[in-house]
């Protein structure tokens, strides 16, 4: 259990949050949210006595163990896979490092035999003979080969010390864990088994994450950061974000038929109440449900940008057709005689273990990369909009201001326009007179959309849109390409955003292709099938 009492932080005298008064027991997983800035990831170092608040405290009973997912990805070069793991249980480790030691002696005493007589004592009764084997468990779990165990930190790719460092988090059995961004660089099976392990965990989670799919499988209540406030509700993502709207509704229409708007959220909050979860705590969150009251329900401050495609005109049938490419790149091969035909009305989620291989495609269709081998034709009535994973190209040795950027792709130069297009972004009054050099990974991921949205295209070409993104635009880009009637190919982590946007699925593997027709939830029921 985590008593957070009349907590506060401030900067430079500005209050980042402050009153707040939460209790976080365990069987919960808690989820935390807000808008970029907001202080989700402080509110965490906080909890984990990383950083002092500036007033107030946070109360833990010190024979709980709490682990936390470690951000820097080099910490750990110097060890093994294994002691990387190990070390989610500090004491353990310890441990394991004294009796090693002792062994290692030449002069090897009594007192050195009545020593590691205790050690192995509590060594044992910290599960110290299966802690190889549960690190096999948990790096297989997250899609590792459990032979890596021995490997050096140093010998990894970034996306498997990220897996790692996940798995030195979720060690040992601690009772809180606190998650920031966990599902960062997983692939959709890894995120899957997280959930999994999450769900029967029987400790305290608190978690911050973009991924809706994954707050809305994991967590039982939510903690929104808003208002320089912090409060929690009980219940999913899903839950928060419609209750929230349906309140904005209320407070907007607070003179007009307000009895009515409210009859309105308790309806809802029967419907939700009634609503199915896979999560065990499901009955003790239905009876929670039944007792909020309006009064509770939460109001967001937040600003949604709008994310909207227009198609100048409609795409004949010829859209795409991809014969035999091939590309290695490294040295390993990324791409295998991969073939496929678009067709109109395709929404195609791409899929494959390694970023690259659907980046490398994406560029090769958009004539940014030649490939080795093979061939592509773009039907002669489309148009393309590419959105790339890295926008640096765009950004860097540039000292040009927001609106003076994108007029260097706009057929219509006036500022009137410009600016239609960066306030839909939420870049308003004098924000694009900033220089693009300076801003925020979300902020230049904003520029691209607006940039994308005044080129009128019939084929998006979308790679990785969410990176950088707050949950406010990720729902904006969500809702925009499901309104959008033309095609698009895309790569995405987000589960719920390859569910709601594609109508066809295509995985690239190391033989080929696997083609399947329908939701990525069904692909995925029909791969576990195989």
């Amino acid at each position: 259990m985590i008593t957070v009492s009349d907590l506060g932080l401030s900067f430079s005298g500005q209050n980042l949050f402050s009153h707040v008064n939460l209790l976080f027991t365990a069987g919960n997983c808690y989820g935390v949210i807000g808008a970029n800035g907001a202080g989700k990831s402080t509110f965490l170092k906080i909890l984990s006595g990383e950083l002092e608040p500036t007033k107030g405290e946070v109360i833990i009973d010190p024979k709980l163990r709490m682990s936390v997912l470690k951000q820097d990805h080099h910490a750990y070069d110097a060890y093994t896979v294994f002691e990387t793991i190990l070390m989610g249980n500090p004491r353990l480790y310890e441990v394991l490092k004294q009796k090693d030691a002792l062994y290692a002696k030449e002069d090897f005493s009594d007192a050195d035999g009545d020593l590691a007589a205790e050690l192995e004592a509590e060594f044992a009764e910290l599960n110290g003979w299966e802690a190889e084997t549960e690190a096999g468990k948990l790096l297989q779990g997250l899609g590792l080969d459990n032979m890596l165990l021995y490997s050096q930190m140093d010998s990894l790719p970034g996306n498997e010390k990220v897996k790692v460092l996940l798995a030195q988090s979720l060690f040992g059995h601690p009772d809180i864990i606190l998650l920031d961004e966990p599902t960062n660089d997983l692939d959709v099976r890894s995120i899957a088994w997280l959930e999994d392990f999450l769900a029967d965990y029987e400790g305290t989670v608190i978690v911050v994450s973009h991924d809706r799919h994954f707050l809305n499988n994991v967590c039982t209540h939510i903690v929104d950061i808003d208002y320089n406030k912090i409060k929690l509700y009980v219940g999913n993502y899903d839950f928060w974000y419609e209750s929230s709207q349906l309140m904005q509704r209320v407070m907007r229409d607070q003179n007009k038929k307000a009895e009515e708007k409210i009859k309105e959220l308790q309806s809802f909050i029967q419907r939700f109440s009634a609503n199915k979860s896979k999560s065990k705590q499901a009955t003790s969150r239905k009876k929670l449900l039944e007792k909020i009251t309006v009064e509770e329900m939460p109001a967001s401050s937040r600003r949604y940008p709008f994310v909207g495609f227009t198609m100048d005109r409609e795409p004949g049938k010829e859209i795409l057709e991809v014969e035999n490419l091939s590309k290695t790149v490294d040295g390993v091969k990324v791409l295998n005689n991969v073939s496929f035909r678009v067709n109109k009305g395709d929404k195609i989620a791409f899929l494959a273990k390694n970023d690259i291989v659907t980046t490398t495609l994406f560029k090769i269709l958009m004539e940014e990369l030649e490939a080795d081998e093979g061939r592509f034709k773009w039907g002669v009535s489309t148009t393309q909009s590419y959105f790339p994973q890295d926008n640096s190209a765009y950004f860097n040795g540039c000292d040009l201001s927001i609106i003076k950027w994108l007029e260097q792709y706009a057929q219509d130069t006036t500022e009137t326009y410009l600016r239609s297009f960066l306030g839909k972004m939420l870049f308003s009054g004098d924000d694009v007179q900033k220089p693009v050099n300076v801003l925020s990974g979300g902020e230049k991921v904003r520029c691209m959309l607006s940039r994308m949205m005044m080129f009128g295209s019939n084929v998006l070409v979308v790679d990785q849109p969410t990176n950088h993104l707050d949950l406010e635009s990720i729902t904006a880009v969500n809702n925009g390409l499901i309104a959008f009637k033309g095609i698009v190919l895309f790569a995405s982590h987000d589960h719920q955003f390859i569910q709601t946007v594609a109508n066809r699925i295509i995985e690239i593997t190391d033989d080929g292709i696997i083609d399947r027709l329908g939701t990525y939830d069904e692909y995925l029921e029909s791969m576990n099938r195989m």
